[in-house]
């Protein structure tokens, strides 16, 4: 395990990793033999994941917790130095999502998307820095969203609004913990997460119609293209690629 990416041993904490992309990626991680610090708001859904990363071999603990609230992160961080020594990778995945017109959007939607995306992602890029910087470096993966670049962003204003603060706190932190060896990326996935069946499934005139803007046709496998991408951005193979945006739409989004 993780002969080809140099991961093998690594310890990781993703959030939301209770199903959809945040599962998917702690699968491909495990199975590169990076040890997982699942979390999620939901006990039984991140301890499945678990589960099913031991029956294939891997090593995960899970761990309660609300990305909104300071102290559970700071729980999180500190279950997987317990369990694992330290932290070598971090995916900022969880996310309340502020979506509506804007004059729908309440005031609490809004902040509650801004304090669980570009708050908590930076409360957990410096809490983990100080780990990653005394083990000689480390990766921090962050989401933002094709959605903030669209030529008509009606209905996604707010939601646009906070991942472009998290696009900017990584720009930050790449530049300025490049010389500790911890790189800072950023991907804008499209995923078959259960939130994405969900709208297909209640609007499949409008899902149709949106798979006809996507070039490869389809949306991304949680594990398949999203986790083994992850992979390879934390990899040795990608050492040199840090402060990027990279899309991970099949092509829907105009990314210059």
């Amino acid at each position: 395990m993780g002969q080809l990416t140099g991961l093998d041993g690594k310890v990781a904490i993703i959030t939301g990793a209770g199903q959809g992309v945040g599962q998917g990626v702690a699968f491909a991680l495990a199975k590169e033999g990076v040890s997982i610090a699942a979390s999620g708001r939901t006990l039984s859904k991140v301890e499945d994941t678990v589960k099913q990363i031991r029956e294939f071999g891997g090593k995960a603990i899970a761990s309660e917790g609300n990305v909104s609230d300071s102290a559970d992160l700071e729980r999180i961080v500190s279950d997987a130095v317990s369990a694992f020594g330290g932290v070598d990778i971090l995916v900022n995945n969880a996310q309340d999502v502020p979506l509506g017109p804007l004059l729908s959007v309440t005031d609490e939607a809004f902040l509650s998307g801004f304090t669980s995306g570009p708050l908590a992602t930076f409360r957990l890029m410096k809490m983990c820095y100080p780990i990653m910087k005394s083990r000689g470096g480390g990766n921090i993966i962050n989401f933002t969203t094709s959605a903030s670049i669209r030529w008509d962003m009606a209905n996604y204003g707010a939601y646009a609004a906070v991942k472009r603060a998290i696009g900017s706190l990584s720009r930050a932190a790449a530049a300025e913990w490049g010389p500790d060896n911890i790189r800072v990326n950023t991907i804008a996935p499209h995923a078959m997460s259960p939130g994405m069946k969900q709208w297909i499934e209640s609007r499949p005139e409008e899902a149709k119609a949106f798979f006809k803007t996507i070039p490869l046709g389809r949306v991304g496998d949680c594990e398949d293209d999203i986790g083994k991408f992850i992979v390879l951005l934390c990899s040795e193979h990608a050492h040199f690629l840090t402060g990027a945006t990279l899309p991970l739409d099949g092509g829907q989004a105009y990314w210059e």
